[in-house]
């Protein structure tokens, strides 16, 4: 019995120790190095590293040199079989705010390694609340209005079942 325990307490330790010392930082500028090559691009961020979150302060994000969001706050948290994103006060450009909501309070992104090819989404926006999965390998992503308001600039994208609005697309 005290070999299972010594056993355990030594994989916590190095699960631990492995959140912990992870380089939170070097990940993040792997992931612009990559996101770059796809012509997005990441600027004027702040970035502030905790044991097991990486807090991204003031991004604004741009496609092919054109900006199209500012946020105020990023909070990636992990745990390596379970992660979360949340991200606080999003401002879309003017240009994108007939399509899209114009500003979104905080959105949640979670990933689970028992369900690994699905990340799932929470949003509240000026739409309303926003409940929605990506399928990751089927390539598919399905977003769910819940208590939908003030749709009406974006009702001809949105379709309808039993359940109220939604906004599905491939990517």
């Amino acid at each position: 019995m005290q070999m299972v325990k010594k056993m355990f307490l030594g994989l916590f330790l190095i699960w631990f120790g492995v959140l912990a010392f992870m380089p939170k930082k070097e990940l993040y500028y792997k992931l612009e190095e990559v996101l770059e090559q796809q012509e997005i691009r990441i600027d004027g961020e702040t970035l502030k590293e905790g044991w097991f979150y990486l807090y991204i302060e003031n991004p604004s994000i741009s496609i092919k040199g054109i900006k199209i969001v500012t946020i105020e706050k990023m909070e990636l948290f992990t745990l390596l079989f379970y992660s979360k994103i949340k991200i606080l006060n999003i401002l879309l450009d003017e240009s994108l705010r007939e399509t899209a909501p114009e500003h979104i309070g905080d959105m949640t992104l979670r990933h689970t390694l028992l369900s690994i090819l699905n990340v799932s989404l929470n949003a509240n926006c000026d739409f309303g609340t926003i409940e929605g999965n990506a399928n990751l390998k089927e390539r598919k992503l399905r977003l769910d209005l819940i208590e939908a308001k003030n749709i009406e600039t974006i009702k001809s994208r949105l379709q309808q079942d039993e359940k109220g609005w939604y906004y599905e697309t491939s990517f």
